[in-house]
């Protein structure tokens, strides 16, 4: 099934939405926003899945469904914590400083804990105080679980990933050496993320969901040129149930807790990607081809987001249509006076 948030409070008004994201109902008989239905995840799930049967069958009272009036599934949430799947990606920066990848990072996957008070809607602007602070784009694959038991295998923690969905990862690029270098994690170097407007369950997904990570091409665009393509599945080092055992290793991870893939990145014929218009797959983030570009020519050329710029991320099942809708997020200047 899928399901979205209209906004409405702080924390949504629940929906379940076609599969061909044109209409939706109301889900607040059911529960009135989606940390109430993953709270009881087994008891109301059953209910949500026959309301969503209706309503693709024009068997209950609908409307039309606009993206664009959705928040994020969860616009908020008890826990978000993003891994990094790709190693490739951390092998770019590792190296366009001269630096080796530890060996522990293929088998034990670097995970940081991220605010997550204030996510933003999919369509919302990403507003920012400066554009010295390097704003960037992530493009990334996120689940959101029921309640997990601590030391979960990623076996059992499969079982545990009841939502996917996308989700644009907002990093402040120039703020974050300064945070690394005190040895203590991001803080300010990580705004607002945007997830897409719809969240949907594994099974939507059909034979494209595999070994808990999906078979299919991330497509980012960045000021309405093709900007990466990247394969999920591709070059993944650490599936969604590894990334969800690894955040459950000292601890139970509470319903509605979000775990993010970090930036989706693939290699092109073992070397470093490349742009969409060499033939590549291109990127789902910024740093990522400014990093290639120092590897090759010793600096970067390429500018990171600036006040008006505008990153779309979507994905397309294999007959074109969207799956979790489109995230499309401009960047905005931050008014004082609000």
């Amino acid at each position: 099934m899928k399901l979205a948030s209209l906004k409405h409070g702080r924390d949504g008004r629940l929906i379940v939405v076609s599969r061909n994201l044109t209409k939706a109902t109301d889900a607040g008989h059911i529960a009135p926003a989606l940390q109430a239905a993953l709270d009881d995840w087994n008891a109301q799930a059953p209910k949500l899945q026959a309301l969503y049967e209706r309503l693709n069958v024009g068997e209950v009272e609908s409307f039309d469904f606009d993206q664009a009036a959705c928040d994020s599934p969860l616009p908020r949430a008890y826990q978000w914590v993003d891994g990094s799947a790709y190693l490739n990606h951390v092998e770019l920066v590792r190296k366009a400083r001269g630096a080796e990848v530890p060996e522990s990072f293929y088998s034990d996957p670097l995970m940081y804990q991220g605010a997550s008070d204030t996510f933003i809607g999919p369509r919302d602007d990403i507003v920012v105080e400066s554009e010295d602070y390097g704003i960037d784009m992530e493009a990334e694959l996120a689940v959101i679980t029921d309640d997990v038991p601590m030391a979960v295998t990623p076996e059992g923690a499969a079982g545990h990933i009841k939502l996917i969905m996308l989700v644009n990862d907002v990093s402040l690029r120039a703020l974050i050496p300064n945070e690394l270098r005190k040895g203590f994690g991001f803080l300010h170097g990580k705004a607002s993320s945007a997830f897409s407007p719809v969240a949907v369950t594994p099974d939507e997904l059909g034979d494209r969901w595999h070994n808990s990570t999906i078979d299919l091409p991330l497509l980012v665009d960045y000021n309405g040129e093709p900007f990466g393509k990247a394969n999920v599945k591709t070059d993944m080092t650490f599936n969604m149930a590894e990334l969800v055992a690894h955040a459950a290793r000292t601890r139970c991870l509470g319903a509605g807790t979000i775990v993010g893939s970090g930036t989706v990145s693939n290699t092109f014929e073992g070397g470093e990607g490349r742009k969409i218009k060499d033939g590549g797959v291109g990127y789902s983030c910024i740093a990522e081809i400014r990093m290639i570009e120092k590897i090759r020519t010793g600096e970067t050329i390429t500018p990171f987001m600036g006040f008006g710029d505008t990153v779309g991320i979507e994905m397309d099942d294999t007959d074109g249509n969207s799956v979790f809708g489109r995230i499309e997020n401009k960047i905005s200047p931050y008014d004082r006076s609000i």
